[in-house]
């Protein structure tokens, strides 16, 4: 649903200004490229406080608190 979306927008881009549109599906594979690191680095956020907040809540969790 996404993907048609997205080509319905371009369509739309490509009638009303098209060099914007050609130089959008240019720069897209590039951009997508250069946005790797900083999803990889997001990714690895997200698993360092997901352990920390495991070894946060380790206590309770051996104390027997169940989580609602």
């Amino acid at each position: 649903m996404k993907m048609l979306v997205a080509l319905i927008l371009w369509a739309l881009l490509l009638v009303l200004c098209w060099p914007l549109a050609l130089l959008l599906l240019f720069a897209w594979p590039i951009l997508w490229l250069l946005s790797i690191p900083f999803r990889f680095f997001a990714t690895v956020m997200a698993a360092m406080l997901a352990l920390v907040g495991a070894i946060l809540f380790l206590p309770a969790r051996l104390l027997g608190h169940r989580h609602l």
